[in-house]
């Protein structure tokens, strides 16, 4: 048996759509879905976010849930697209053929909007119920919860580093696949908007007034999004014991953490230069081989530089066509490495790159400039995705056409 990472299922919900037609259907239209806040009770709606456009109450709906169980918004919106990755791959008779399954799930924000809730209360005693608005709080208990509502797995772990925790999810369950401790694993991630998440950035003085622009030499910060999605990867044990229908491989993967700053980027993208290059020694590929990258491009001045020079020192004056597909979704935070893998992987099927939407300016810095208009009809062959967290943690992964 080889020791081939096999994409056989992929779902996601996000601003951009339930499910992956829909969410494809978007991307090629060329159509940004970051607008006013709907849902999230804040004061602040002059702050423009990318908001999955349901409530709670319509996603349990939706789900088949109770409308009086307490779950919290992450483990709905992570329940959805789970679902839908789980029952693209066929995965009903996973367990019943003796192979081993996991769940790894990437999220910082957990339950905390319940406890935002439970907050605003506790002046009153007696109006909440403690345990159902605290005790979810914890990163794991929505990964517990997500499990739940799908299978009796084999093993469940929760991978939280801020930003790039959906793509450490990935990684880490490529990795538990070719040391055989595992024959299949639902990976990805999901966050929910809070509160806490929204300030949090506000006080950055990272998030733009307006739809972000990355790339752009005027950009100006990032708009957050909410969302989840996930991969079913298998190895070829797995897919040949189920017959299961590969999407694509997983090539390669790299990960570091320059520890350069608590929520900035190295100015010389030293971290990110790491993770990519381990991603391509992996997969061995050369630099020419990569035909398109989804870049992790929040639109921050700090970001967007440092992940631009981070490129040129790799790949030289031939840097293959870039986006950020943020201008679409937001930034989805610890579900971003999630939500942009479905997207390449759709780049990859249908052979077209999606365009870096709102951009005007190249930025002074950089050698080149995103692709603004969708490319269709391209081959794309191999697609690099990155995804950066606070902290210095970079993570690059590679999906390749199986050939």
């Amino acid at each position: 048996m080889s020791d081939d990472v096999f994409v056989t299922g992929l779902g996601i919900i996000s601003a951009i759509g339930t499910g992956v037609e829909e969410s494809l259907l978007t991307i090629k239209s060329s159509v940004s879905k970051i607008g006013e806040i709907k849902h999230l009770k804040t004061a602040h709606h002059d702050i423009p976010c990318a908001e999955v456009p349901f409530s709670d109450e319509a996603l349990k709906r939706k789900l088949g849930i109770d409308e009086n169980e307490v779950v919290t918004r992450a483990a709905l919106l992570g329940i959805k697209a789970a679902r839908e990755a789980f029952e693209s791959a066929k995965l009903h008779e996973v367990k019943e053929l003796g192979l081993k399954i996991g769940f790894i799930n990437g999220t910082t924000v957990g339950g905390m909007e319940k406890s935002e809730q439970y907050y605003l209360d506790f002046i009153n005693p007696d109006t909440r119920n403690y345990s159902d608005y605290i005790e979810p709080h914890q990163c794991g208990t929505c990964t517990e919860t997500i499990a739940d509502y799908l299978l009796d797995f084999d093993f469940i772990t929760t991978i939280s580093t801020a930003c790039s925790s959906a793509l450490n999810s990935i990684i880490l369950g490529a990795n538990m696949l070719r040391t055989k401790q595992l024959d299949c694993v639902i990976v990805g991630g999901t966050e929910c908007l809070t509160k806490f998440h929204l300030n949090g950035f506000n006080t950055l003085m990272i998030l733009d007034s307006e739809r972000c622009k990355p790339f752009d030499d005027e950009r100006a910060g990032l708009n957050l999004g909410e969302g989840a999605a996930y991969l079913v990867i298998e190895n070829e044990k797995s897919v040949k014991l189920r017959g299961g229908v590969p999407i694509c491989k997983i090539t390669g993967w790299g990960n570091s953490c320059d520890a350069f700053h608590q929520t900035a980027s190295s100015p010389n993208g030293e971290g990110a230069v790491l993770s990519m290059r381990k991603a391509l020694k992996m997969s061995n590929l050369r630099g020419g081989d990569i035909d398109y990258i989804n870049a992790h491009g929040t639109g921050t001045p700090n970001n967007d530089e440092s992940e631009g020079v981070a490129l040129m020192e790799l790949f030289g004056e031939d840097v293959p066509p870039i986006s950020s597909t943020k201008s679409f979704t937001g930034h989805t935070t610890s579900a971003a490495g999630g939500v942009e893998s479905v997207i390449a992987i759709l780049a990859l099927q249908h052979n077209f790159i999606p365009p870096n939407l709102h951009f005007k300016n190249k930025m002074s810095k950089l050698s080149f400039s995103p692709v603004t208009k969708l490319k269709e009809n391209v081959v794309i062959n191999n697609v690099l995705n990155n995804s950066f967290g606070f902290g210095g943690n970079n993570s690059s992964i590679i999906f390749s056409k199986i050939r």
